[in-house]
């Protein structure tokens, strides 16, 4: 085979312009501290490489999904406290003044007391968090305690208003030691008639003129012989409240924490802040404030603080259940986080020292092909004519 000064040539461009390329492609490694910079360097590792960052991108949200569900419980685990401590101080004022030794004046400033801190757990139960109300089910924009709706009052227009049958803005409820009692249709058409749903009645008669109020249950006595027993109240023994008084709504707000597991982070606000717990409050004042009223009425009203203050313990106990489950997911993402960083790394990130060596390599081969190719090259026909 003859070998000419053409084919010598042209074999030393063609393998310095690879060695160049080479040199090229190390130097990129080098600069950016990854494996390629075009998809069509390494199809395989490009594609896994976009899997590997969608994982990371998807665990990084989570984490900040971790921080709003932190934020929102422990707010709510915050404000849950804080309505106990309330709740004990109502129920050591109601032992004091069950106490009959207590005067009128004592008794009224029990109630201005009891009184304010109803008012403080109308503010707990309107806390925001990160501009959203935390007590409302999934409608964060309105407040659920209304504090004008509350106790309207036999005297409400709007309330007469409604049981005349005109259009009102609200419908009204009643509420009597923690049971709520809705309208229902009197078959006689006279009297106003409220019923639990347990069957027991508040009647009103000769409202709005000369009301008078009854309430009507059905009595079991220890031979479990049935009677209807019926009994006539005062108007402080009844809270009158517009349904939109406190809010009802006690839908989940789930976050997505880990890939299709959804946590709720609030709290059943029904189980808590209802329209009975601040009805129970609002009677308490108006028993204290009546000097009529003697001891044993007033100690039950400690009962009635102790079931509220027993289902803040236990939506807290509930709410207490849940932080230790997110906690213990927190702790799966940030391993989680680890492992998709470190495969992420394995698929994309060149090894420095590895590329520093073959650089090193590459380099003294190029340099020994730049000089032989200087002495195969050299030589022309001038050279042979001197």
């Amino acid at each position: 085979m003859r070998v000419t000064q053409s084919m010598l040539s042209n074999n030393s461009l063609r393998h310095l312009s690879q060695s160049y390329q080479q040199l090229h492609t190390l130097q990129n490694q080098l600069a950016t501290g990854k494996k390629i910079s075009r998809a069509s360097e390494d199809p395989v590792v490009a594609m896994n490489g976009m899997r590997y960052r969608t994982q990371v991108t998807e665990i990084e949200q989570f984490k900040r999904n971790l921080g709003e569900v932190n934020n929102w419980m422990d707010n709510s685990d915050a404000t849950l406290d804080k309505v106990a401590h309330s709740l004990h101080r109502v129920r050591e004022l109601t032992v004091q003044a069950s106490n009959d030794t207590y005067e009128g004046t004592q008794r009224d400033n029990i109630a201005k007391e009891v009184e304010e801190l109803r008012k403080h757990l109308q503010s707990l139960a309107n806390t925001k968090s990160n501009g959203k109300y935390i007590f409302n089910g999934t409608n964060t924009t309105n407040e659920p305690v209304r504090d004008d709706l509350l106790d309207v009052g036999l005297d409400s227009g709007g309330f007469q208003n409604w049981v005349e049958g005109e259009e009102t803005a609200h419908e009204y409820h009643i509420t009597h030691h923690g049971v709520r009692y809705d309208r229902i249709e009197d078959e006689d058409g006279e009297d106003i008639v409220f019923e639990s749903a347990n069957g027991d009645r508040i009647v009103l008669s000769g409202f709005p003129e000369e009301t008078t109020i009854e309430r009507q249950w059905t009595a079991t006595d220890a031979d479990e012989n049935v009677t209807q027993e019926t009994r006539e109240m005062s108007e402080r023994e009844i809270v009158i409240s517009a349904d939109a008084s406190v809010s009802t709504n006690n839908s989940k707000v789930e976050i997505e924490l880990l890939k299709g597991v959804n946590m709720p982070v609030n709290i059943d606000p029904s189980a808590v802040f209802s329209s009975d717990f601040f009805g129970d409050l609002i009677q308490l004042e108006k028993a204290l404030r009546d000097p009529g009223v003697k001891g044993p009425e007033l100690t039950k009203f400690i009962d009635t603080v102790d079931h509220q203050l027993e289902r803040v313990v236990n939506e807290r106990a509930e709410l207490g259940a849940r932080q230790n489950r997110i906690e213990m997911m927190e702790d799966r993402v940030r391993e989680q986080e680890v492992i998709a960083k470190r495969v992420l790394s394995d698929n994309e990130d060149a090894d420095m020292e590895r590329v520093i060596s073959q650089l090193m390599s590459q380099e003294n081969v190029h340099r020994a092909a730049l000089a032989s190719s200087a002495r195969i090259l050299q030589p022309s026909l001038m050279d042979f004519l001197r």
